[in-house]
């Protein structure tokens, strides 16, 4: 290993005051080494990926050898949450360390403001270089923009939500590489002819989607193996259409159902709960979720685009070692979100139970002194910018996450309850009709994820919920209106309170 000393044990100094709202503390900012390559940051994440579909947190039947490798050498944080079950709302945390509710992106193809900086915006280092490769879904979608510069996108789905000025006849980047390999698109009109997402998951692997990124990180990471940089790939899959070219790769009969598939609904459970598993058992696309059988065979493929992300993110990392960049380049792996793929016979997300909030998380990260391995702590992607920009040795600015430096080294996490979810939107759902479960859909929810296992999610409009997850990890029964655990809900409501306050959230929850 190369002489790398943490950042987080460099010298100390204020970071700048918060300007969105939320919290600033004393944030690790590292001194300038010339000495020490500058390093490197590749951020990998899927959508609509949940948490158990790797070895590493307890699946052993989906074959992922290249993230069980990243994750032998990683930090595989055991229970990380999202700060809403949605594509829009989670990416724009993801990329700026604001809560939705505070830059403004709180429902689908809301675009992310140009004033609000991401990642790459926040970087005082003008060596390195920044690129974003895959689905973006936070506006102007083939675009680069907000401090990317090499830009490659994967979609052409999103044309009507392109700001003024941008060019509505543009394709992306990879229907012009489809083009160029002689496929034609069968989707569109006369028009604009698009690839659509069905006809994209027909190929063979070596032209999917996974594939097509796996080309242009490498392409990245070799023209830019002399200079720094910061590479974010998003991958579509295992978003739906759940199908793909590994589709037989794994037989119905192999599947294991999730422990909470047959579970009865909770005599409590939000009816917009109860409402979307009535109309996923009408069927999802083309498949039959009725049966046991039809969810076998959904799950079958959801594995099969899990396999195929694992492929791309094997050539990544190779590429990574091909290079020789592998002791100074910071890997992270995520989700923008899970998905319920049979749990409580629900199927993608828009909920908040564990199984579309918590995500898989690794960071392998070269020049920590010692791998601390499982972390259970509660943690949130509100706190992944903070996190990377103190691990990087970049000024940490106000944003409303805190470095998770100090779990890190063993030092202990932030002293309160500090994992917030919200919910903004009915995100596609259908329009509340009067007399029916679906008058709750689109209601505002504000949950918090306590660190001796409590979770509350309070909603003024539908079913609040309570949970204990040390004792009911599945979720089965809610305990809210049980009258046993009115302190409990008093704390934990307040905890909600304050975290409004702090981060200038209006929504009435309580």
């Amino acid at each position: 290993m190369i002489a790398y000393r943490s950042p987080l044990r460099k010298r100390r100094r204020e970071a700048p005051e918060g300007v969105w709202g939320g919290r600033s503390e004393a944030m690790p900012v590292a001194e300038a080494d010339a000495a020490m390559p500058k390093p490197n940051l590749v951020f990998i994440f899927t959508d609509e990926q949940r948490l158990d579909t790797m070895r590493a947190y307890g699946n052993e039947r989906i074959r992922t050898p290249n993230l069980d490798a990243l994750a032998r050498g990683a930090v595989v944080f055991a229970n990380a949450y999202v700060t809403q079950p949605v594509c829009s709302p989670s990416r724009a945390s993801i990329m700026t360390g604001l809560y939705p509710h505070t830059c403004g992106c709180v429902a689908n193809n809301i675009p992310l403001p140009g004033e609000i900086p991401t990642i790459a915006e926040m970087f005082e280092d003008s060596d390195y270089r920044f690129a974003y490769h895959g689905k973006w879904h936070l506006g102007d979608e083939i675009f680069a923009q907000h401090g990317f510069t090499d830009w490659i996108s994967i979609e052409d789905g999103y044309r009507k939500h392109y700001g003024p000025g941008r060019d509505p006849t543009a394709h992306c980047s990879y229907y012009q590489w489809l083009v160029a390999q002689g496929f034609t698109p069968e989707g569109g009109d006369a028009d604009f002819a698009v690839f659509p997402r069905r006809q994209n998951a027909g190929f063979p692997a070596e032209y999917s989607k996974p594939e097509f990124l796996a080309r242009t990180a490498s392409r990245f990471i070799r023209e830019n193996r002399e200079h720094p940089f910061v590479l974010y790939v998003n991958y579509l899959e295992p978003h739906m259409p759940f199908t793909g070219p590994y589709d037989q790769m794994y037989r119905p009969e192999e599947v294991t159902l999730p422990a909470n598939f047959d579970t009865p609904p909770h005599p409590d459970e939000p009816l917009k709960c109860r409402h979307l598993r009535q109309r996923y058992a009408q069927g999802s696309g083309e498949r039959d979720l009725s049966t046991e059988a039809g969810w076998r065979r959904l799950i079958a493929n959801y594995w099969g685009l899990v396999s195929l992300v694992d492929e791309s993110v094997g050539r990544i990392l190779a590429t990574l070692s091909e290079c020789g960049l592998d002791e100074r380049t910071l890997v992270v792996f995520t989700s923008d979100h899970g998905d319920m793929m049979g749990s409580h016979r629900l199927l993608a997300k828009t909920v908040m139970y564990q199984e579309a909030v918590r995500v898989p998380l690794l960071m392998r990260i070269p020049w920590l002194s010692a791998t601390p391995g499982r972390m259970d702590a509660p943690v949130s992607q509100i706190d992944l910018v903070a996190t990377l920009l103190d691990l990087l040795g970049q000024p940490v600015p106000g944003t409303q996450g805190h470095s998770l430096g100090p779990l890190l080294e063993g030092r202990g996490g932030p002293a309160e309850d500090h994992v917030f979810i919200e919910w903004n939107g009915r995100d596609g759902e259908p329009e509340p009709r009067e007399g029916t479960a679906e008058r709750a859909s689109g209601s505002a929810i504000r949950g918090v994820i306590s660190p001796d296992g409590w979770k509350l999610n309070l909603s003024a409009a539908d079913k609040s919920e309570l949970y204990h997850l040390a004792a009911d990890p599945l979720e089965t029964e809610n305990l809210f209106y049980s009258g046993r655990h009115d302190a409990v809900i008093r704390h934990l409501s307040d905890r909600i309170r304050r975290w409004q306050e702090e981060t200038g959230d209006g929504v009435s929850v309580m």
